[in-house]
């Protein structure tokens, strides 16, 4: 296996809007098979309030700027053609501030999600994360 990472924002913007795209990874893939590689590993297209996209807000839906649900499955079918495979980095332990989870628990030490993230205080209103 030969993988070939993407940070789907900087790579290849199909619709010239200045963000990468997955319809531009699509456009690329007979060129990221020349190179010999048969996996892209990409890092997070889930939807999320930051650049990077490794604090999630919604696991379920892909983040806009990058295109739509519909764009991932086309750019995994358009890949097993070519027998190549993808691989979603998935993050599940770096929720965003705006998933419902932690709207849920911030300010509400009884939420079914309070002992999942990490608390300042007793009220759950200051807290700490993994790029504290």
């Amino acid at each position: 296996m030969i993988l070939y990472e993407i940070f789907v924002r900087s790579y290849y913007d199909s619709d010239r809007d200045g963000i990468g795209d997955l319809k531009g990874v699509i456009a690329k893939l007979d060129y990221i098979q020349s190179l010999g590689a048969n996996t892209i590993w990409l890092m997070p297209v889930y939807a999320s309030p930051s650049v990077h996209g490794y604090d999630v807000s919604d696991y379920y839906a892909v983040n806009p700027e990058y295109g739509t649900l519909e764009d991932l499955q086309a750019l995994v079918a358009a890949a097993h053609r070519r027998e190549m495979r993808i691989i979603l980095d998935f993050v599940p332990s770096h929720l965003s501030n705006q998933h419902p989870f932690f709207e849920d628990a911030y300010g509400n030490p009884d939420s079914q999600y309070a002992d999942w993230f990490a608390w300042l205080d007793d009220a759950h209103t200051r807290y700490t994360g993994f790029s504290d």
